[in-house]
């Protein structure tokens, strides 16, 4: 009877076979009990707050929320006196009325003068359809430098958006708006949350399809580097 050999390579394979093993348990084990702080840092990267001085004007992209939180902020900027002249930007909900003038009512109520509030009513469906009409608002006023007012889980797509569609020669900046429903210490644990920038990401690249090789600054290829950048960083 003839009995079988072991084969030299066999314990050795085994051995490295168990390493793997045990290196994926810790490697799953540490990104469980690192969680939070990737998916916290996840979406305060995802967030941008540029640098800004005085412009012409603050624009307030609708919609905003049940808090009016969007509103709230541009108020809080024009108070600060960053810009003489407010836009408040919303769909038509009916002939002759819509977000437009529910915005004017919220800044009213947190101060803004009526007469230095604009109200643009639009029938936009999306950031870049808002962008494009209020690009034909900034030529009529000619306007040479905006704010740009928007949720925090939007500013980066909105950003991205508004340099590319703007007139060339207008200045655009950011400014995030807090969203009640989004806080970015602890969005995963609610479902809006999750959806809200679940849909921002999609966004984004639907955004850059829409818009490729298209930019009124010249950078689209270096904006796409820096996304290409930040994704590691997510997941680091």
């Amino acid at each position: 009877m003839k009995h079988g050999h072991a084969n030299p390579g066999e314990p050795g394979r085994i051995l490295l076979n168990l390493i793997i093993m045990l290196f994926l348990v810790i490697f799953c084990a540490g990104l469980y009990l690192a969680r939070r702080p990737i998916l916290r840092f996840a979406a305060e990267a995802w967030i941008v707050e540029d640098a800004y001085d005085k412009a012409d004007a603050l624009i307030i992209l609708g919609d905003d929320n049940f808090y009016a939180d969007r509103a709230t902020r541009g108020a809080q900027l024009f108070r600060e006196g960053k810009a003489p002249m407010i836009v408040a930007s919303g769909r038509r909900l009916r002939p002759n009325a819509g977000i437009a003038e529910l915005m004017e009512h919220d800044l009213v109520e947190r101060g803004v003068p009526r007469d230095r509030i604009v109200r643009f009513a639009h029938d936009a469906d999306g950031t870049l359809e808002e962008a494009q009409a209020l690009a034909r608002l900034v030529r009529e006023r000619k306007w040479h430098s905006v704010i740009v007012v928007t949720s925090n889980f939007h500013t980066r797509r909105a950003r991205y958006i508004f340099q590319r569609v703007f007139p060339k020669g207008v200045e655009v900046r950011v400014a995030s708006a807090r969203d009640g429903d989004f806080d970015p210490e602890h969005w995963w644990e609610k479902r809006k949350s999750i959806k809200e920038l679940t849909r921002e990401f999609a966004g984004m690249a639907v955004t850059f399809w829409e818009l490729r090789g298209r930019s009124e600054t010249g950078e689209t290829a270096q904006s796409v580097v820096e996304l290409v950048e930040l994704i590691p960083q997510l997941v680091v």
